[in-house]
């Protein structure tokens, strides 16, 4: 076997996107050679225990509605030409996922680490819960075979809480690999990457800066069907 071994965070839309694609590919070739081993990033590492007010986060994140607004047309376009429905208006929290991270570490042990991953992706994207939540999780972990008392019991503590910190730094210090027709064109951490001008900076500039969605014909998401949705209301 052929370990992928995945850095992501299960509130990443593009790592939803990403997974969906994998997930494909893989269903196409039954026989294929990898085993996969999902490791912890937290896009949001310092969000509070609670989690955050998702429109107050993204338009924080992002520097106000419009340029949120902007970012998330690209993403809800991606989504849905994966087939995905993500249900922006139903996501009210940006939860903190040390928890999160906890129990898909905690079903790696036990066989069933995509499963949880899949699980908490689908809960977390179309049906708005608050993965940050421990009774959300312990449903998550009981639906998938994990044992709910077990997993309750530690939760209650800080088992693993260091180690998925620890490997979430090892992650950030690793920096990105970029890699074009089968080979790595570009290695460094974002900044460095962003000063080179290259495709990761061409890649970042285009996913922070969104697609014209009033003029593009590219783009699928319209302008009203965002207003529809209460964190974009006031697009014009």
């Amino acid at each position: 076997m052929i370990k992928l071994d995945i850095i992501s965070d299960p509130i990443c839309p593009w790592c939803y996107i990403g997974k969906t694609h994998l997930d494909r590919a893989l269903e196409a070739n039954p026989d294929h050679p990898f085993e996969i081993e999902w490791h912890p990033f937290q896009l949001n590492p310092d969000m509070p225990d609670g989690g955050m007010d998702r429109r107050e986060y993204l338009e924080t994140k992002f520097g106000g509605k419009e340029n949120a607004v902007r970012v998330y047309s690209q993403i809800a376009e991606a989504a849905e030409a994966s087939g995905l429905k993500i249900d922006f208006e139903a996501m009210k929290v940006t939860p903190n996922t040390i928890d999160a991270h906890r129990l898909i570490h905690w079903a790696g042990l036990e066989g069933r680490q995509t499963a949880v991953v899949s699980r908490l992706f689908k809960a977390y994207f179309e049906e708005g819960l608050d993965i940050g939540d421990r009774t959300v999780l312990l449903d998550i972990a009981e639906g998938v075979g994990l044992d709910r008392a077990m997993v309750e019991t530690l939760l209650r503590g800080d088992a693993d809480v260091d180690d998925i910190r620890t490997r979430d730094t090892h992650a950030r210090e690793r920096g990105v690999a970029v890699i074009a027709d089968g080979r790595v064109v570009e290695l460094g951490h974002h900044n460095a990457l962003l000063a080179e001008g290259g495709l990761y900076a061409n890649f970042w500039h285009r996913q922070m800066s969104g697609f014209d969605i009033s003029a593009s014909h590219r783009v699928r998401i319209t302008a009203d069907r965002l207003a529809s949705i209460p964190l974009f209301h006031g697009v014009e």
